[in-house]
């Protein structure tokens, strides 16, 4: 018999792990709508023509196509013969596939956006928290299944919309406790720039691709590819000048300047990038203009969040400005802007920061012990009554050993263990015990909700031995 396995690059979440997540799931949704985002969900999988070619040459390798159903009957057998032919030629064929699940939740959105535009009130806010799924290589802090949280706005061309985005990249990080992190932010109009001093605006995709591997493979491998590529050695010399600008945002600014000259491209980059920092100085927003961000339907503002320097992780999160996104499924005109977190690296960090609040773990609120058929019944109602007060509390399955009873409770983390016996029942009282301090104290039925939800124990202590 095998051995149960799951697939490489996904993970299994315990109920510990589930209530980490939900702490980081739950600040995050509330940040997006305390700014007026609306919540959507997209389907698992997509049409494979939705989202082949969106995310550059790189990214369309990483889709997961989804076969087929029906290529084993007799009927499809030479249909399908000739899908693998085309499949290992590097073409994609409706034969073979024609749908792949999501790679990330910026094209469903476009999709849906193009779909509904006719019934949406813009500028449409919305944010979406869902699985994707990458046929990427898994390694620490990557997966090939894993969560994305997006907030993006459409139908506006304002920078107003990059600064709130700043702002609620800074509001969730400092409430989870990663005040250090960074948020480095650039401008695609800058690489477009760059492109066009380099050979002209088509050369744009293989510098972005190049450029954007510079945290892997630093900037003499970057250079290699580049000339690679057909950069010669005036056009790499532009680009490494570019690479190796430095200091405070306002120098790095004045260096762009220098190189770029009159380029209106450029000229118009430096001034979107010049506005978001005049109007984000409560916050720790830097210039980088190694920033690139592969995809390729980025046109201005791109933003890339750093975990805190003692933490080595990647982005934890990333986006940007796309001016016309739907265009590429027949809407055109429609601007947008969005930004993502990366919930599985934010769990990494905060889970090696040790971040996460202690109480998480804190589900039930008391366990009933079971004392024997007629006070375990007893007990039963008692427990419907707190759960209609909304605390969470359990009846121990069947009587048995106290002391097993008990290290059912704290190894379940659960802070009460309340005693009902034969005594207590003529008494109309219980005994509740504290698991962390050991303290037993007598409480009156009717104040035992009072009790558990309350700091204001204002009851009568006693102890109880048995």
């Amino acid at each position: 018999m095998a051995k149960p396995s799951i697939p490489q690059g996904t993970r299994d979440f315990s109920a510990e792990t589930v209530r980490k997540r939900n702490y980081i799931l739950t600040t995050i949704r509330n940040v997006f709508e305390l700014y007026g985002f609306q919540p959507l969900e997209t389907p698992a999988m997509e049409n494979l023509e939705t989202l082949m070619g969106k995310y550059g040459e790189e990214g369309d390798k990483l889709i997961f196509k989804i076969l087929n159903n029906g290529l084993s009957d007799p009927k499809n057998i030479e249909k399908a013969r000739d899908g693998f032919e085309k499949l290992l030629e590097g073409k994609n064929t409706t034969a073979l596939t024609e749908r792949a699940l999501k790679y990330d939740l910026t094209i469903p959105f476009a999709r849906y956006i193009a779909m509904n535009h006719g019934q949406l009130t813009f500028p449409y806010k919305r944010y979406q928290m869902q699985p994707v799924w990458r046929a990427d290589r898994p390694q620490k802090g990557r997966y090939r299944e894993f969560t994305q949280c997006d907030a993006d706005v459409v139908g506006s061309a304002s920078l107003l919309n990059e600064i709130e985005l700043a702002n609620i990249y800074h509001t969730v990080f400092v409430n989870l406790g990663l005040q250090e992190y960074e948020l480095k932010i650039n401008s695609r109009k800058m690489l477009a720039a760059l492109a066009e001093l380099c050979g002209g605006p088509e050369r744009m995709t293989e510098i972005t691709i190049a450029i954007d591997k510079m945290d892997k493979i630093g900037l003499d491998k970057v250079k290699e590819e580049l000339v690679q590529r057909g950069m010669n050695a005036d056009q790499t010399t532009i680009i490494e000048s570019y690479l190796n600008i430095s200091g405070s945002n306002e120098e790095k600014l004045t260096a762009a300047k220098i190189i770029f000259g009159e380029n209106a491209s450029a000229e118009k980059g430096i001034e979107e990038l010049s506005f978001i920092l005049s109007q984000t100085k409560n916050i720790r927003v830097a210039i980088d203009f190694t920033l690139a961000r592969g995809l390729n339907y980025y046109t201005g503002t791109i933003f890339e969040v750093k975990a805190p320097m003692q933490v080595k992780m990647g982005s934890i999160g990333g986006g940007g400005r796309y001016d016309d996104l739907t265009g590429l499924f027949g809407v055109p005109g429609i601007a947008g802007v969005g930004v993502s977190f990366g919930v599985d690296r934010i769990y990494d960090v905060l889970e090696e920061l040790k971040l996460f609040p202690e109480n998480l773990q804190v589900s039930t609120m008391a366990l009933f012990l079971n004392m024997g058929e007629t006070e375990s019944l007893f007990s039963f109602h008692i427990a419907q009554q707190l759960r209609k007060e909304n605390i969470a509390c359990e009846l121990y399955h069947e009587p048995g050993k106290m002391d097993r009873q008990f290290k059912y409770a704290e190894k379940k983390n659960i802070p009460y263990a309340v005693i009902i016996g034969s005594k207590e029942i003529e008494n109309s009282n219980a005994v509740v015990k504290n698991l962390k301090t050991g303290e037993q104290i007598a409480v009156q039925l009717d104040e035992l909700s009072l009790f558990l939800f309350s700091d204001n124990k204002q009851v009568t202590k006693k102890d109880f031995k048995y």
